[in-house]
């Protein structure tokens, strides 16, 4: 359906101009007259030497009038046999009226343009005509090529004829300077409406444009098949125009209708220029070899192995503590954050430059915790990607009023500085505001650092490494003198503060209830009442090169205050390094997966859900997922980190961490085999079907590890993960309706589960979903520092 809207996009809108205008009647008497007589010229001018004036002056004709006419597809049929040969034509005149009768049927109707493109011959001539040295020809054939783009069926074609890297090669060949600007093609200008306008260079833009559209449709192997040093060389082209487009952008030199007269405007959004440069660097290596992890280890935790095994095990999730910075600190471990400071501009100068450095960024879209296609998420975001900053999605800007301590975010105090839209998106305007509302008190901050500048990227990478997570994250907060940003709240992920400059004063409480909070879990932000500040209360004073650890779930507040040390009252900037645990990836979640992994092993074929048994053992494997989660409810042991894909680089830490693994895992399964839980588990079930809800919907990501296994193994293993709704509810009420012998199949199925799971084969399928999660986040970081790197 969508590659039907987009057809008849193309050719009934006219999104492209053709070459061809509007027809009248005249002379339909003599196209009749032709159409019969036609192909016999053809087939008659190809019997002669293509040296011979005659014969092209008469192949000119008639290609010339079938142009000039409405074609007919009984008609074209007959001609497209002949246009392999007349693409080679040695007249350039001659390939270039081809070249657009190609293209002109290829818009007719889909039909027609499956013919085209199932034509093998027809494709690479067509395609073989773009290097050319003659720019008529070169421009016909990429008209024709962008007709046949229409369809889906076309673009996969011309990918697989490599069409992709004769165009890149070719506009490296011919690209020259040119000017660019964007247009609204409507009168509500968004990211997805601004077209982008070249002052000279049509055969460039032509072939940037087809290039755009076939790199914007490669899958993932399409994409690495691209030789590497071809993509570089095009990324750094496609990054001169973005860089000149996003500052357009951002100032607000956008035409209205009639204006640009004089510019060639191409079919390229903001959006699409963004899309491709995010893809082709998807499966970059942004990280080169400047930093081990072993420094970021030393830097965060001052560390000799003995130092890192007991924040682990005392600390870890569990108490804050402090990491002070010393004056015999070496160089290698002091420059982490140098560069990134460097990049900021001198710390005097930095909240003057503010809304300088919030031009060059741009938004973050948020992807979806358990996305595991990339391409998916560019489906979603790609009308979208290479917006400004949104506000409370990519940056706040607020203050703790001292009265109420309650935060104050000042746009929507001040809703009148700009156009306010839902979602918010920063013009300049807003950006100038940012840093006039930091001189009056509001802290600015910044999401999703590692996005955005390189070096943060490389460390955060290095940090979710240590802690054996997919990804970590980095956010940066400017706070004015005498100051408070965010109220007291606490984080569903655990935070390393490091002070970059001047100081602050921290204070931070006790887990509430001892219970660590769920990733996506609600945090409320909380008030004074709700803290009792007599409980265990830490308070820590940060200076410049201090690193403050905050397990998650722990509530705490930082204001600016007088520095006793040098008598100055000044700003202060600091990045927390997030460690943010993915509902996989806690020891809940490595139960789940012992569950999923342990019953893919009892049977040879699938348990037929027709029968009594296999209604039975299907839904107590289900009923004892949900008893894993309730577990979770009230033991903390359940909702740790899991540190199984930890990577330190200390020499002897994978032994003992992997000994305090399994020590884990032992307690859990003995806790599971321990607890009941079948009725609360039942009525658990029983309530999310009568909210037409999927009780099983916090465990979908399971299915992932079901599908690499089908594609592995050539076959389903666990049948029941394909179950839906409806049946589910059916099968249910079967259970139900048996419900002692449920029981007994459910304790059977469970005291199987605990003696015979294997610690080692677990670990195995965890670090599976552990490298397919890290692999998406990472390509999801690639594209976005791509985008920020101009």
């Amino acid at each position: 359906m969508e590659d039907l809207q987009e057809f008849k996009k193309k050719n009934n809108n006219g999104n492209r101009k053709r070459k061809s205008q509007s027809h009248s009647n005249t002379g339909n008497t003599d196209r009749r007259s032709n159409t019969l007589t036609f192909p016999l010229l053809m087939a008659a001018a190809l019997s002669h030497s293509h040296t011979n004036t005659n014969t092209h002056t008469v192949v000119k004709d008639c290609l010339t009038k079938f142009l000039s006419h409405p074609i007919q597809p009984h008609e074209a049929t007959c001609i497209l046999s002949l246009c392999p040969l007349l693409l080679r034509s040695k007249s350039p005149y001659i390939a270039t009226l081809t070249a657009q009768f190609v293209g002109a049927v290829s818009l007719l109707s889909f039909e027609m343009n499956h013919q085209v493109v199932s034509d093998f011959h027809t494709l690479k001539a067509l395609i073989s005509l773009i290097p050319t040295s003659r720019k008529a020809v070169s421009m016909a054939a990429c008209d024709g090529l962008l007709d046949i783009c229409s369809t889906c069926l076309g673009r996969q074609r011309l990918l697989h004829f490599s069409a992709l890297e004769t165009l890149m090669f070719a506009f490296l060949e011919v690209q020259g300077s040119s000017t660019l600007i964007s247009l609204s093609t409507g009168d509500d200008v968004n990211i997805a409406s601004l077209r982008i306008g070249f002052q000279k260079g049509e055969l460039p833009v032509l072939l940037l444009n087809a290039a755009i559209i076939l790199i914007n449709t490669c899958n993932i192997e399409q994409l690495r098949k691209i030789p590497s040093k071809l993509s570089e060389c095009f990324s750094v082209s496609l990054k001169e125009v973005w860089r000149e487009a996003h500052k357009k952008m951002i100032n607000g030199d956008i035409l209205g209708a009639g204006q640009g007269m004089n510019l060639y405007f191409s079919n390229i959004t903001i959006s699409d220029l963004a899309e491709s440069i995010f893809r082709l660097s998807i499966n970059v290596d942004q990280f080169p070899a400047l930093m081990s992890s072993n420094i970021v280890e030393r830097r965060i935790f001052w560390s000799s192995e003995d130092d890192f095994k007991h924040f682990i095990l005392n600390q870890w999730e569990v108490l804050p503590c402090v990491v002070r910075r010393f004056s015999s600190a070496s160089l290698e471990v002091d420059e982490i954050f140098t560069s990134f400071m460097q990049s900021l501009c001198f710390k005097d100068s930095f909240p003057l430059v503010l809304s300088s450095i919030l031009q060059d960024l741009i938004s973050c879209l948020p992807i979806d915790s358990d996305e595991l296609d990339i391409l998916n998420f560019l489906m979603e975001v790609r009308n979208k990607l290479g917006c400004p900053l949104i506000n409370e999605q990519d940056i706040r800007v607020l203050r703790t009023d001292n009265q109420f301590k309650q935060e104050v975010h000042f746009f929507q105090e001040n809703s009148d500085s700009c156009r306010v839209k839902s979602p918010h998106v920063l013009c300049l305007d807003d950006m100038l505001k940012c840093q006039e509302a930091h001189n009056d008190g509001y802290t600015v901050a910044l999401r999703g650092m590692e996005f955005r500048f390189e070096r943060v990227a490389l460390i955060v990478d290095r940090l979710a490494s240590i802690f054996g997570q997919p990804s970590a994250g980095a956010n940066m907060y400017l706070t004015p003198p005498n100051s408070q940003g965010l109220a007291r709240h606490y984080d569903d992920h655990c935070v390393f503060v490091c002070q970059i400059f001047g100081s602050k004063q921290w204070k931070i409480f006790s887990q509430p209830n001892g219970q660590l909070p769920r990733l996506y879990d609600p945090c409320n932000i909380l008030n004074n009442e709700t803290i009792d500040d007599t409980r265990d209360c830490y308070n820590f004073f940060l200076n410049e090169g201090d690193v403050l650890y905050i397990p998650r779930g722990c509530p705490h507040e930082a204001c600016t205050h007088y520095n006793k040390q040098d008598g100055s009252v000044g700003f202060s900037l600091h990045l927390t390094l997030g460690v943010e645990v993915e509902p996989p990836f806690v020891w809940e979640g490595f139960m789940h997966i012992a569950l999923f992994c342990w019953k893919r092993t009892q049977h040879h074929s699938h348990p037929s859900l027709k029968s009594l048994s296999g209604i039975l053992n299907v839904m107590s494997t289900r009923l004892l997922h949900i008893v894993i989660g309730l577990i979770g409810n009230s033991d903390p042991a359940f909702r740790k980190a899991c540190l199984v894909a930890a990577a330190s680089s200390q020499s002897n830490t994978n032994s003992w961490l992997d000994q305090c693994q399994r020590t884990i895992f032992s307690y859990l399964i003995n806790k599971i085999s321990r607890e009941l839980r079948f009725q609360e588990a039942l009525k658990s079930v029983e309530a999310a079907i009568e909210r037409n809800e999927d009780p099983f919907q916090q465990i979908k990501w399971l299915g992932y590890l079901n599908q690499e296994r089908e594609s592995v193994e050539g076959h389903d293993w666990d049948l029941d993960w394909y179950v839906g709704s409806t049946e589910i509810k059916d099968i249910f009420a079967v259970y139900v309706e048996y419900k002692e012998m449920a029981e007994r199949v459910f304790m059977d199925v469970k005291s199987k589960f605990c003696n015979e799971v294997s610690y080692d084969d677990v670990t195995a399928n965890y670090k599976l979903l552990h490298e397919k999660y890290e692999e998406v986040r990472k390509q999801y970081m690639n594209g976005m520092l791509s985008l920020h790197s101009i």
